[in-house]
């Protein structure tokens, strides 16, 4: 065997990313890029957060001839003094710096109470993914101006006296977008209307304009009665029952919330068609809902639940379910959260576990009140959500008979739920008896089943099919998800299928790693189908606890944390809200069995306020997954994994 020459790796090896080049050579972590709607998004929340502050009344973007799109507000303009620590122009730190704005400086006398802008990339990403980008502020009697070229200043920053003919105070920002980070250069003008009309509907008072210099065409939003006019325009149908809207927020002497935190609601019921349904953070829209949205439904089930118990209408065997009641809502939710936590850089889903309870506690008061202020209507609601309840019950009945007598004996140590219904139902593949045990007292009897494993799964990547039920893991995993073993190009039975949601469920450490990819291997190599309908999904449990003291107001807090980069966000988040460094206490979980029952829900069962990946194939092909996880995963493949390691070891975070 020939030996390879030694390669030229040493300290100069080791290449730092500087400025703006990390969202250059890797744009898809920072905002999408299939075409640059949200990079200019990135610019309009940034003048949607100065109407929400009450600072403007008046939001304009206009499509130029040249590919070019400026976005103009009568806001406070972006201040262009010198930063106090960083010795340069506001404006342009916040053009060129990845984590600096405004919006960081939460509570009394910051800049923005309330902003969508969390994470701190906003617009400093736009202009790294620009070719050119303009940006002029108009703020105390002068006009500064900035000009960038792919994120580096081209003409140096210069300040005038304002002209008669300037805007009193304000930005604008005009964008090229350079087409080599996108898939498609044009922006698509269907969801870019969507946006803006909803900016306006969330703003009553507040106008946006939209112009389009090639056709000439100008169209402006300005609503004054915001959610419901919004809402009624959209319906697929005529609402069962009028619709049921308002508004909560907390004020200063509330324990829980921060003065101002709390929601507006506009929800309608349809007997048929498919349900609108929108979501909004600080005016960002939510395409993907979020713990704000579990608010809402948590809401209306508990006031809908309380009202056909107050009542004695649900018929003999019935069993509610929350989406019993939210099958035929229709709703446009706007929610205020004082230090939004989202998924991703491009803020489509709210993480956030309080605002479940913000929502809810808004929502669940203010229906139970209308419910009982119109019986009528409230035993309306109450037979369309029985309705839906009875036609899922019946479904699950139907499965449960095809399947007929000659079913396998579940495995002993597997603790079943109670419900039938496959849409609804979960199974937990749960390392460790230990954490089994707690997985069992925590989780929802109706609904979640339980099936603890011991040890490592076997590593069933060359092991034949009609040898599988020989490892008793394998074959209880089999039995309790009630479907065979299968290949790629097979047609399994998927109608004995248990649970419609598969979850792995391991530890957050190197060990629970290494389990899940032993899970994962089996079910893509034995159970590819089942990956393919979208029936499994990893379990994110968090690997950090934060206990912090009371602090004014408010109570002492628990906090979790998924790995180090959500600890330190936890800790810059207390220490904003002035609890005294190391008053706090971290603790660090070994393991899911550390994890009491409650903690044990509240982070990693609950379907509000728990992380949970869908496993897809994504983009790449059968084929190539297959050919890639065959060099992780063969025995004898000890030479592709070595070469996969020297190529990529370096984009590897290690736990040690």
């Amino acid at each position: 065997m020939a030996v390879k020459p030694p390669s030229d790796y040493s300290e100069a090896s080791i290449r730092v990313l500087k400025g703006l080049e990390p969202v250059k050579q890797r744009p898809g972590m920072y905002t999408r890029t299939d075409n640059p709607l949200h990079v200019i998004q990135e610019v309009l929340d940034n003048s949607a957060d100065e109407a929400l502050a009450g600072h403007g009344r008046k939001i304009r973007v206009t499509l130029h001839q040249d590919g070019s799109v400026s976005v103009e507000d009568d806001g406070r303009g972006i201040p262009h003094g010198l930063h106090p620590e960083e010795n340069a122009p506001v404006i342009e730190l916040v053009f060129t710096r990845l984590h600096a704005g405004g919006k960081f400086d939460k509570g009394s006398g910051g800049a923005y109470s309330f902003s969508g802008g969390l994470h701190g990339v906003g617009v400093s990403v736009t202009n790294a993914l620009a070719r050119r980008l303009e940006a002029t502020s108009f703020r105390d009697g002068m006009v500064a101006r900035l000009v960038f070229e792919a994120g580096d200043v081209t003409e140096p920053f210069t300040v005038r006296p304002a002209a008669d003919g300037d805007r009193k105070s304000g930005t604008t920002v005009r964008v090229w977008p350079d087409p080599k980070y996108f898939e498609a250069a044009t922006l698509p003008m269907p969801e870019l209307v969507h946006l803006l009309r909803s900016k306006a509907v969330l703003m009553p008072g507040v106008s946006v304009t939209l112009t389009v210099e090639k056709t000439r065409d100008t169209q402006t939003w300005l609503y004054k009665a915001g959610l419901r006019d919004y809402l009624l325009q959209a319906l697929p149908g005529d609402p069962v029952i009028p619709l049921f809207e308002g508004e909560g927020f907390a004020d200063a002497s509330s324990d829980s919330f921060a003065d101002g935190e709390g929601a507006q609601w506009c929800v309608a019921f349809t007997e048929d068609g498919n349900p609108v349904r929108e979501s909004y953070v600080n005016l960002i829209p939510t395409s993907a809902g979020g713990t704000h949205e579990s608010g809402l439904r948590d809401g209306l089930f508990q006031a809908v639940k309380g009202f056909i118990e107050l009542h004695a209408l649900a018929p003999k065997g019935v069993k509610l379910l929350p989406e019993d009641v939210f099958a035929r809502a229709s709703y446009v939710l706007s929610a205020k959260v004082l230090d939004p936590q989202f998924q991703g850089q491009i803020k489509e889903r709210l993480n956030s576990r309080d605002a479940v309870r913000l929502v809810s506690g808004f929502v669940r008061p203010a229906l139970e009140l209308w419910l009982n202020q119109h019986v009528e209507y409230g035993r309306k609601l109450a037979e369309l959500a029985i309705k839906a309840a009875q036609t899922r019950q019946k479904a699950g009945q139907k499965v449960e008979k095809r399947k007929g007598s000659g079913v396998a004996v579940l495995p002993g140590k597997l603790t079943d739920c109670e419900s039938r219904d496959l849409a609804h139902n979960e199974v937990f593949l749960v390392e460790g008896d230990s954490a089994g045990g707690s997985a069992k007292m925590g989780r929802d009897k109706e609904c979640q089943a339980i099936l603890p494993l011991r040890g490592k799964v076997l590593n069933t990547w060359e092991v034949e099919r009609d040898r599988l039920f020989a490892n008793t893991e394998i074959h209880d995993i089999a039995v309790a998800i009630g479907v065979d073993p299968h290949g790629p190009d097979d047609n399994p039975d998927l109608s004995g299928l248990r649970y419609g949601k598969v979850c792995i469920l391991s530890d957050a450490d190197v060990d629970g790693s290494h389990i899940q990819v032993l899970l994962l291997t089996l079910f893509f190599r034995h159970f590819p189908k089942l990956i393919e309908a979208g029936h499994v999904y990893v379990a994110r449990p968090p690997l950090y606890r934060v206990d912090a003291p009371a602090r004014g107001k408010k109570p002492a807090s628990k906090s979790y944390a998924l790995d180090d980069g959500e600890l330190t966000a936890i800790l810059d988040k207390l220490r904003k809200e002035g609890v005294r460094e190391n008053a706090w206490t971290i603790s660090r979980f070994k393991g899911l069995g550390e994890m009491n029952a409650e903690q044990l829900w509240d982070t990693t069962l609950n379907p509000d306020t728990r992380r949970l990946l869908p496993v897809q194939l994504g983009a790449v092909d059968f084929r190539a997954t297959q050919a890639l996880i065959a060099k992780l995963m063969g025995k004898g493949e000890a030479a592709a994994r070595r070469e996969l390691m020297e190529l990529h070891g370096d984009t590897v975070e290690v736990d040690v």
